[in-house]
């Protein structure tokens, strides 16, 4: 059955709600839909006390080394961790308390071409049960487009089942942020949730769009029971009015 997974999106430091896709290196201005009173560490405090294991903390940009520190620290081998993740750092952050490393962009060249040499660097430094694979992408006229670089830079790797088959031996599981609905609250991406779960060889975690109890269940219906999500800018805990945390947790408890 479909889980709720939690989730902490860093920027300069704090915690964040941005719509997906608005971020951009060259400084023009992003759409924030929530910024936290509370540091890192407080909601991943949280998540330990509710035991809520295998949420992402991705950090978005510089500036953010610190606060996610300190964010693993508060709950040792429950959180994930991606942003700027490679080869050279990827273990650092496991001693640091991830319980796995997140990575995208590591496996691209500049170009957006794949690299498996890259990926096979990262699968030695840290091995495949402790690296998780983001697949966040963008809706293209075919299919979907991984898309890297915090989701300003098409890559050539569509989101097929033939690409989760490619890449499933080097990883424990997939996140997969829909970025053309992430951040908006106007429902998830039900075609390419159902593709997830069609597939359904690993564990996959899908982020983008849910807003309600509603997108929860159509979630466990299109992916198959599958496919888990996290919600972001929707959920009480980040500002938003669609869904409250404890109706996510009694969603779990239901369905453990």
């Amino acid at each position: 059955m479909t889980k709720f997974r939690p989730c902490i999106d860093l920027h300069q430091g704090r915690v964040k709600q941005i719509v997906g896709g608005s971020l951009r290196d060259d400084g023009t201005a992003h759409t924030e839909n929530f910024v936290a009173a509370q540091p890192a560490r407080w909601f991943a405090e949280k998540f330990r006390a509710d035991d809520l294991r295998g949420g992402h903390l991705i950090k978005l940009g510089p500036g953010n080394d610190a606060a996610a520190c300190e964010a693993l620290a508060a709950w040792p081998g429950g959180l994930q961790i991606g942003g700027g993740i490679d080869a050279s750092n990827a273990a650092g952050w496991l001693d640091a308390g991830a319980s796995h490393v997140i990575v995208t962009s590591a496996m691209f060249d500049a170009q957006g071409g794949y690299q498996p040499a890259a990926l096979a660097a990262l699968v030695k430094a840290v091995g495949r049960d402790r690296l998780v694979i983001d697949l966040s992408c963008r809706r293209t006229p075919d299919d979907w487009t991984v898309a890297m670089n915090r989701w300003q830079t098409l890559t050539q790797l569509p989101v097929t089942h033939a690409t989760l088959d490619l890449l499933a031996p080097c990883c424990a599981e997939f996140l997969i942020h829909a970025a053309d609905v992430e951040g908006l609250c106007r429902g998830i991406d039900a075609e390419l949730v159902a593709v997830l779960g069609t597939w359904g060889k690993a564990p996959i975690t899908y982020a983008g769009g849910a807003t309600t109890l509603a997108d929860m269940r159509l979630v466990d219906q299109a992916g198959l029971g599958r496919v888990d999500v996290t919600v972001g800018s929707a959920l009480d805990l980040f500002g938003g009015q669609g869904v409250s945390y404890s109706d996510l947790l009694a969603w779990n408890h239901r369905n453990s």
